[in-house]
Formats: structure tokens, sequence, C-alpha cells
């Protein structure tokens, strides 16, 4: 079992770097469905002021994210986003009938991203990033 440790332990630092940038292109498709309005989905049609905001932090942050520029900064804040999207678009959607579980206010993808992207904040972007390249 060490020697499996081992061989997978030598794999992190790149895991860490494919893990940002599929995090990040995955709130980025967020940011372009509530902007963009593409693709077309209904529940992106006509979006309040404040999904406006949140897809304009997917948009941006996610593409800081996916390229490793200002890692730990962007991901802090998409971090605070998605518990912010958790409690107000899922839990509290009714304030007067909260649903408490993510399965059913469809809200498990928002915590996920919550953790996720609060791990980047606290591990940063990897080897291959461009935080990493403006250190040398």
């Amino acid at each position: 079992m060490d020697q499996f440790d081992k061989m997978l332990a030598k794999w992190q630092p790149t895991a860490l770097s494919l893990f940002r940038f599929i995090t990040g292109l995955l709130l980025f498709q967020y940011g372009v469905a509530k902007i963009f309005k593409f693709p077309v989905l209904p529940y992106f049609a006509n979006i309040p002021p404040l999904i406006t905001t949140a897809g304009a932090l997917e948009l941006v942050l996610g593409a800081l994210l996916m390229i490793g520029l200002f890692t730990r900064i962007s991901a802090f804040i998409l971090s605070g986003e998605m518990a912010f999207a958790y409690f107000l678009g899922h839990m509290f959607k009714d304030p007067a009938n909260p649903v408490f579980l993510p399965l059913l206010n469809a809200g498990t993808s928002a915590i996920l991203f919550c953790f996720a992207c609060l791990y980047l904040a606290t591990a940063g972007g990897g080897p291959y990033s461009v935080d990493e390249m403006r250190k040398r």
C-alpha cells in the first residue's frame, strides 16, 4: 500500500492544476450561460441583477481559475459566492419554507463548488498555472 501511495503522491501537483482548471471551466460555463445566454437555458432567460452579478463573477473569476492567475483570491471570492448561492438560492429560496437537504433543494453543486474553491484558496493553483510562472 505504501508503494501505491507514493505512486499517486507524485502526481498530486499535476492533479491540483487539473482540478483548478476544471473547477474554473465549470464555473466559467455558468457565467457564459448567465451573461451571454449561451447555451439558451430557460432558467437563465430573465435573470435578476443578483444572478447577473453572480454570472459576472463566475465568468471573470472562472476564467482566472482556468489559467491559474490570482488563484487564491479568485477561489476565495468564488467560495463565498457559492455559499451565498446555496443559502439564498437553494436553502432559503422560499424564506417561509426553507428546505434543508441539498438533495431536495438542488443545492448539491453549490456546496461542492463552495468547498472546491475553498480548497483551491488554501492550496493555490499548482505547478501549471500563471501564478507559478510569475514566481520564476
